[in-house]
């Protein structure tokens, strides 16, 4: 064996080792990119449709989504450390509480997973949003207003005096985007000529249309002498529960202008209905860009290290019985 035999036979191994390698970090690179979607309440309609957008991106995009509903903090938690073992490498998050930011920020940072929030925006200790996660969300006091504008102009519509109604405010105050729209439709109504005294608040216990049902039934026994209830809440399931409630005491639906948010599948089945119910309208949001938005974008921020903005707030369009079939078409659904 010559020198130049020897020197070539003793760099074979080497030469394996690093093609080797190459050929690893091909396979890894090809590997999907993979993104959690967290939302507090998997069952409820808005959370069904943002997960059906976010597939959506997920299937254009090429990318694997991981699912799951997150009710407490303990279970939010274990999912984050759940992604953080199937290798995902960053995450969209409405939590179950927006206090739990701090906890989410440090869990994300410990596992080198990104993070955007949707919906709920997440705060620190002191009650402030946390800047470096970005957020897509609404502007929980402008749609509020919305909604309370749009029931004024109603009440106008049907010639009711406001000393002669009754405003149901379906609250869940502990959320601040609760608060904040429906405080904004409350301000909109006094606004518009309805006394304060006449701004009845509903306690419920959580978001969904039981809890909000038993709120109200509560608060129309304590006021039986009001003709006419205008009532409004957190999203749609609230004035659903208002509205069933109303139903329940013998209300007819000419008494009764209910306006959600969300422009849910709750809302789509009310206006299905043969004949108008209490439920008038709601202020639809875009599930579609909060599901399919969101998503994509913490896909480019993964793939091509494209930051998405710091803050997106995604306006509302009210949506009747009337005119349902327009706006679902200028929203893209």
């Amino acid at each position: 064996m010559n020198i130049k035999t020897s020197i070539w036979t003793r760099r074979l191994p080497a030469a394996a080792a690093a093609l080797a390698l190459c050929t690893l970090g091909a396979v890894h690179a090809a590997e999907p990119v993979k993104i959690g979607f967290l939302v507090k309440q998997a069952e409820e309609p808005w959370f069904q449709d943002e997960w059906k957008y976010a597939e959506q991106a997920a299937h254009d995009k090429g990318f694997a989504l991981v699912k799951i509903g997150v009710p407490n903090g303990e279970k939010m938690m274990a999912a984050i450390d759940n992604l953080a073992a199937q290798k995902a490498q960053g995450f969209v998050i409405c939590a179950p509480d927006v206090k739990l930011g701090g906890a989410v920020a440090r869990a994300a940072k410990r596992q080198s997973l990104k993070v955007i929030s949707v919906d709920d925006r997440l705060v620190d200790g002191a009650g402030k949003p946390i800047s470096g996660i970005p957020h897509m969300g609404i502007s929980g006091y402008a749609i509020g207003t919305q909604v309370g504008q749009a029931l004024a102009a109603e009440m106008k519509a049907r010639g009711w005096k406001p000393a002669d109604t009754g405003a149901l405010r379906i609250a869940y105050d502990q959320l601040p985007t609760g608060r904040e729209r429906t405080m904004g439709a409350a301000d909109a109504l006094k606004a518009a000529g309805l006394p304060a005294a006449n701004v009845y608040d509903a306690p419920q216990t959580k978001t969904d249309t039981e809890s909000a049902y038993n709120a109200a039934n509560i608060a129309f026994t304590k006021h039986p002498a009001i003709k006419h209830w205008v009532t409004f809440g957190l999203n749609d399931e609230a004035v659903m529960g208002a509205v069933r409630a109303a139903e329940g005491r013998g209300m007819r639906a000419d008494a009764v202008i209910g306006v959600g948010i969300g422009g849910s599948k709750t809302a789509m089945n009310e206006f299905t209905k043969p004949a108008a119910t209490g439920f008038f309208g709601t202020v639809m949001i875009s599930a579609r860009r909060h599901g399919y938005e969101t998503a994509a974008n913490m896909y480019e921020w993964i793939a091509h290290n494209k930051v998405p903005p710091a803050e997106t707030q995604t306006a509302g369009i009210l949506m009747t019985r009337a005119n349902q079939a327009k706006v679902r078409a200028e929203m893209g659904q």
